[in-house]
C-alpha cells in the first residue's frame, strides 16, 4: 500500500472512529466503505460475499423499484480476483473490492450501454469510460448499470429500454433523474456507492429526493470520455454517496487530467492530493454562508421545501456558521435566458449525439434524425429531441450570445460572494418534493451551477412531513470542491438527516409493481461480450 493510501485510510478510518462506530456484527445497510474495508480486512467478509449480497437484495427488492438495468456477470470473479489480491499483495487503496453501480451512459467493456434507449439496444463499446476504468483500476467491483431517464434528457428517470425508476421513500413518485436509478439503489442499499451524471441537476436532483450526497464539480474537473453525450459544455460525471467520506474516495480516484478530454486540463494545479483526508468535521465554526433567496420561494408551492432549508440554515448557524440572506442581481434574467436557459443544452444535444453516433457505427444508429424517424424513444422526451432536432447552423450567433450571457452569470455569482466574503451560497437543490409518476417534477434550481460552470454539492437537508427527503445545495467558486465537501461533511456529521428507506414497508403497502405497465418484472444479467 502507498504511503497517500495509508494516509487517506488511516486518517479517514479515524474520523469514522470518532463520528460512526461500528457494531460488532458487519451490517453493510449503512457501512461507509471504510468500514466495509475495515470489515473485509478483519475477515468478516470478503468481496466476494459483498457481491453475493447486494445482488440478493437487488433481487429481492429491485422490482419494487426498477432501479438497475442489468447486472455483471463477470461481478463475482472480479470479487474472488480481488479477494486473492488482497491476501497475496495487499490491497489498491479504499475502494479494494467495493461494489459500485455506474449510469447506463457510462461505457463498460463487459456489460452493453444504451443511455436508457431502445435506440441503442445491444450496444457493446469494447472499452471503458475513462471513469470506469479509474475505478477498477483503484479495485472497485462494476457490479451492474442504473436505469436513468432517456438520453440524460429529463429530471423524472424514464426511458424506452428500461420503463420508469421509482422513489424507494415513495414507490408512487419519482427518484429525481436523469441519474435516478443510481439514485434509487444507492439509498436502498444495492451497491455501496454509484455513478451519475450532471448536465443540469442529475446528480443533484437525484441526491436530493433519495436522501443522498451528490456533487457536481467545477466544469473540467472529471472527465467525459466514455459517457454519452447530452451537452459537452455542461456535461460532467461523478459519484453518488450515502456520505460526504464515501463521495470523497471516490473523488480521489476519479478526477483530473484525461488526455483525450481537453477540458479536463483546466483542473491542473486545482485539484488536492486527496479529498477524503482533508475532511473537517468542524468547518462551519466561522464559515460564512449566504442564503439565496432568489432560488428559495419562487412559487407558492416552494413553502413546504423552503421551510426545510431554512430549518437546515438554522442548524449550520447552531454549528457555527454566520447565515445571511442574499439576492443576485438580475439573477433570473440571467437563468432564464433562451428557451428558459436551455438554449445551449438542446443545441448541444443534436451535435453532440450526432457526432458520438458517427464515431461508434457499432451502436446500430447513425443520428438524432434516424432515432425519431424509427421512434425508438419514450414519448416523455419526444418534445426535447424534436426541439433539439430543429436547431440549425442559422442558430450560431445564439449559441455564442448565450455562452456570453454564462460567463456574465458566472460574474455575478463570484462577484456577490467576493462582495460579501462568503464560502457558499445556500439555497434548496430542487424547491418542490418528488412528484408522482408520470407528472411533471417542478422546482429545479440546476442551472445555477451548470450554466456557470461552478461547483455545487447537494447534502441531505431533512424532511418533509410526509417523509420525503429534501436536499441543501451548497455553491462555491470554481475549483472550491474541498471547502464545499468540507462544509458539507460538517452538516452531515452533526445532523445526520440521512434515513434508510423501509422498502419491506413499501412493499406490503404498495400494489404489485409489474402491475405499472414501464416496470419489467425481471432483471436482466448481461453475459460477457464473448457468451
Amino acid at each position: 500500500m502507498s504511503w497517500v493510501v495509508m494516509i487517506v485510510v488511516c486518517n479517514t478510518a479515524k474520523a469514522i472512529e470518532e463520528t460512526e462506530p461500528m457494531s460488532n456484527a458487519f451490517d453493510p445497510l449503512n457501512a461507509s466503505i471504510l468500514e466495509m474495508q475495515a470489515a473485509i480486512g478483519s475477515g468478516q467478509f470478503t468481496a466476494r460475499e459483498l457481491v453475493e449480497l447486494y445482488l440478493q437484495r437487488i433481487t429481492d427488492w429491485d422490482p419494487l423499484l426498477n432501479s438497475v438495468a442489468r447486472t455483471n456477470a463477470r461481478a463475482r470473479d472480479v470479487a474472488e480476483e480481488l479477494d486473492r489480491e488482497r491476501v497475496l499483495q495487499g490491497i489498491r487503496g479504499p475502494l479494494h473490492g467495493i461494489p459500485v453501480l455506474v449510469k447506463d451512459n457510462y461505457e463498460t467493456y463487459d456489460m452493453p450501454t444504451s443511455a436508457g434507449s431502445r435506440a441503442l439496444e445491444g450496444f457493446f463499446p469494447k472499452r471503458d469510460a475513462f471513469l470506469v476504468q479509474r475505478l477498477r483500476d483503484a479495485g472497485a467491483i462494476i457490479l451492474g448499470k442504473t436505469n436513468m431517464h432517456e438520453f440524460a434528457y429529463g429530471i423524472t428517470t424514464v426511458g424506452s429500454a428500461f420503463g420508469a425508476t421509482r422513489n424507494p421513500y415513495d414507490t408512487q413518485r419519482n427518484p429525481g433523474g436523469s441519474s435516478g436509478g443510481t439514485g434509487a439503489a444507492i439509498a436502498s442499499n444495492f451497491a455501496t456507492v454509484g455513478m451519475g451524471s450532471d448536465t443540469c441537476g442529475s446528480i443533484r436532483i437525484p441526491a436530493s429526493h433519495n436522501n443522498l450526497v451528490g456533487l457536481r464539480g467545477t466544469q473540467g474537473l472529471s472527465s467525459r470520455t466514455g459517457i454519452i453525450p447530452l451537452s459537452h459544455t455542461q456535461d460532467i460525471g461523478g459519484p453518488l454517496a450515502r456520505s460526504v467520506m464515501d463521495l470523497a474516495l471516490v473523488l480521489d480516484v476519479t478526477v483530473g487530467f484525461d488526455p483525450r478530454d481537453a477540458q479536463s486540463a483546466e483542473g491542473f494545479g486545482h485539484i488536492p492530493q486527496s479529498y477524503a483526508a482533508g475532511l473537517n468535521g468542524g468547518a462551519l465554526q466561522g464559515a460564512r454562508l449566504g442564503l439565496l433567496e432568489d432560488l428559495l420561494r419562487i412559487d407558492a408551492e416552494d413553502e413546504e421545501v423552503a421551510l426545510v432549508i431554512e430549518q437546515a440554515a438554522n442548524e449550520m448557524r447552531a454549528l457555527g456558521a454566520s447565515v445571511e440572506r442574499v439576492r443576485v442581481d438580475d439573477l433570473q434574467s440571467l437563468i432564464n435566458t433562451r428557451i428558459d436557459g436551455f438554449f445551449v443544452l438542446i443545441r448541444d444535444f443534436k451535435q453532440d449525439i450526432n457526432a458520438y453516433l458517427a464515431d461508434n457505427p457499432e451502436a446500430g444508429v447513425g443520428s438524432l434524425a434516424e432515432i425519431l424517424s424509427r421512434g425508438d424513444y419514450h414519448q416523455a422526451i419526444e418534445e426535447s429531441l424534436r426541439a433539439s432536432e430543429a436547431m440549425d447552423d442559422a442558430s450560431e450567433t445564439e449559441y455564442l450570445e448565450e455562452l456570453n450571457n454564462r460567463e456574465r452569470l458566472r460574474q455575478a455569482i463570484t462577484g456577490l460572494m467576493a462582495a460579501k466574503g462568503l464560502d457558499a451560497l445556500i439555497y434548496p437543490t430542487i424547491r418542490r418534493k418528488a412528484a408522482l409518476l408520470g407528472e411533471t417534477q417542478p422546482g429545479s434550481n440546476c442551472r445555477l451551477a451548470a450554466n456557470s460552470g461552478l461547483p455545487a454539492i447537494s447534502v441531505p437537508a431533512g424532511f418533509t412531513p410526509d417523509g420525503l427527503p429534501v436536499g441543501i445545495e451548497l455553491l462555491g467558486v470554481a475549483w472550491d470542491e474541498a471547502k464545499l465537501l468540507n462544509l458539507a461533511y460538517a452538516f452531515e456529521q452533526s445532523t445526520r438527516h440521512r434515513r434508510v428507506p423501509l422498502l419491506k414497508t413499501l412493499a406490503d403497502d404498495s400494489a404489485n409493481p409489474t402491475d405499472h405497465p414501464e416496470i419489467p418484472p425481471d432483471l436482466p444479467e448481461e453475459k460477457t461480450p464473448d457468451g
